[in-house]
C-alpha cells in the first residue's frame, strides 16, 4: 500500500498538527490524528463498520500499533455515511486528544496470570476456590488466547452463548453464568485500573437464559428433625441442634469457639467461619453479628460441654487434628447415614438452616426479625429464598379478606346490574 492510500484509509492530516516544516513532525502528526475510514458490511442487514489505527503497550513493555474495527450501527440507524463519520469521529476524539496516551494490551491468558497473583491471592480461600473454578471451566479455555481490547459486547454475548458448551453437565444455570460473568467483571475492572484497554461488561446490552421455574429451598419438617436428632451422636447432635434452633450456616457452626458463647447472657457472637478446617472471616459484615440463644438450645449447650474434650483453639467441633471439620465431611460420613437409615432424601447441612426460617416464618415472624436472624443484607433476599414458606399471620390475612367479601354468602338481585 502507498503512503497516500495509507492517508486515505486511516485518516487525513489535522491542519494545525502539520504545520511544522521537517519530515518528523509531519509524520507524528499522521500518526496521533486520523479520520478513520467508514464502509459498509453484510448482507442480510448492512452494517457501517469503523477502521482506526491505535498504539498499544505490550505486556512486555513494547509499543505497536493495531488497527481496529467497529460496528458503528446498522444503515437503518445510519441512513447516509456522513452520520456513520461522526460516530467513529466521536470514537477518535480519545486517541486524537492532544494528550493520548496508548493504553497497554494483553491477552486474557497474559493478564489473568498477574491477576492471580496480583488479587486473587488476597481473596478469602472458598472465593478463590469458586474464582479458580470460573477460570478452568469456562473463562481460560473461551477467551484465554483473546486480546483484553477484543473483548466487546458481540464477544462478550458469544462467551455466554457458549457457556453451556463448556460445561460437563446439560445445562448451565442462570446463576451459574451471573456468577462467572461477575468474575470476569472483576477481572476486567482491574485490568482497567491498571490501564489496559479493555470495555466494561454491560448487561443492559446482553441476553442471558430466562430464569428456570425457582425451586423451593430443601428444609425438614419438625417429624424429621425430631428423627434425625434422636438418631444422631455427639458431637453431631450438637451441631445439628445449633444449625436448627439458630439458623446457622454449617461454616460458622463448624467455627465456633467457647468464647463465642455466653450461656448466662444467653447470646453467641458470630466472629469466623470454618471452611476445609481453616478459619476465615463470616461471609459478610452482616453475618458478623450477635444472636440470641433460646433455652432449649442452652439446656444443650451446657449438656455437652461436661463431656467435651479441651482443645487449643477452643473449638466446639474438632477433628483428631485438633482442627474444625470440613461441612462436606459431615455430610457425606454422618449426616448421609442419617438420612438414609430414615429414608429421607439426602440434602446439606444448609436444610437446618432453612428449616429453621422455615418455623420463624410459620410462627408469624416479620421479615425484618427474620432477616436480622439470618444476617441478610437485603430482605429481599430472605423472601426470594423463603417466599414458598405461608405463615400464620399471612394466612389469617388472606382469611379476613375472604371473610369480607364472603362468596358464599346471600346472592343480591342487583348482581347482573354490576356483574356482565
Amino acid at each position: 500500500m502507498s503512503h497516500n492510500s495509507n492517508i486515505a484509509e486511516f485518516g487525513t492530516l489535522c491542519p494545525h498538527r502539520a504545520v511544522g516544516t521537517s519530515g518528523r513532525e509531519n509524520s507524528m502528526a499522521r500518526k496521533r490524528y486520523q479520520n478513520g475510514r467508514v464502509f459498509l458490511k453484510g448482507k442480510k442487514e448492512e452494517k457501517w463498520v469503523g477502521r482506526y489505527r491505535e498504539d498499544v503497550v505490550e505486556i512486555t513493555g513494547t509499543t505497536r500499533r493495531v488497527r481496529r474495527s467497529v460496528i458503528l450501527g446498522t444503515k437503518r440507524e445510519l441512513p447516509t455515511k456522513r452520520l456513520a463519520e461522526r460516530r467513529l469521529a466521536a470514537i477518535l476524539a480519545r486517541i486524537n486528544c492532544l494528550d493520548y496516551r496508548p493504553g497497554r494490551a494483553a491477552t486474557f491468558g497474559e493478564f489473568i496470570e498477574r491477576w492471580k497473583t496480583e488479587v486473587l491471592a488476597t481473596q478469602k480461600p472458598s472465593s478463590a476456590r469458586a474464582v479458580r473454578s470460573h477460570l478452568r471451566c469456562y473463562i481460560i479455555p473461551e477467551v484465554g488466547k483473546l486480546r483484553l481490547d477484543e473483548f466487546g459486547v458481540e464477544n462478550q454475548q458469544r462467551f455466554i452463548t457458549r457457556m453451556p458448551e463448556r460445561s460437563t453437565e446439560k445445562a448451565v444455570s442462570r446463576k451459574t453464568i451471573l456468577n462467572v460473568i461477575a468474575t470476569i467483571s472483576t477481572i476486567i475492572a482491574t485490568a482497567r485500573n491498571w490501564g489496559y484497554s479493555c470495555e466494561r461488561i454491560d448487561m443492559k446490552k446482553l441476553r442471558l437464559p430466562p430464569r428456570g421455574v425457582a425451586s423451593e429451598a430443601r428444609h425438614f419438617t419438625i417429624e424429621q428433625v425430631q428423627r434425625i436428632l434422636a438418631l444422631a451422636g455427639e458431637p453431631r447432635r450438637t451441631l445439628f441442634c445449633i444449625c436448627t434452633l439458630d439458623g446457622l450456616r454449617a461454616g460458622e457452626a463448624l467455627g465456633l469457639q467457647w468464647g463465642d458463647i455466653d450461656l448466662e447472657q444467653r447470646i453467641l457472637q458470630i466472629r469466623r467461619t470454618a471452611w476445609y478446617g481453616k478459619t476465615q472471616t463470616p461471609k459478610s459484615r452482616e453475618s458478623e453479628t450477635t444472636l440470641p440463644i433460646p433455652d432449649a438450645l442452652v439446656t444443650i449447650l451446657k449438656n455437652y460441654r461436661t463431656q467435651w474434650k479441651p482443645n487449643p483453639g477452643g473449638f466446639l467441633f474438632v477433628t483428631r487434628n485438633l482442627r474444625p471439620p470440613s461441612s462436606n465431611n459431615v455430610v457425606e460420613h454422618h449426616l448421609w447415614p442419617i438420612l438414609d437409615a430414615l429414608e429421607i432424601p439426602r440434602c446439606g447441612l444448609h436444610a437446618f438452616r432453612h428449616t429453621h426460617t422455615a418455623l420463624l416464618l410459620d410462627s408469624g415472624a416479620t421479615p425484618k426479625v427474620v432477616q436480622r436472624q439470618l444476617r441478610h443484607a437485603d430482605a429481599r433476599t430472605t423472601l426470594q429464598i423463603y417466599g414458598h414458606v405461608v405463615g400464620e399471620a399471612h394466612r389469617e390475612a388472606v382469611e379476613k379478606v375472604a371473610s369480607i367479601v364472603d362468596p358464599g354468602g346471600p346472592q343480591s338481585s342487583r348482581r347482573d346490574k354490576w356483574i356482565q
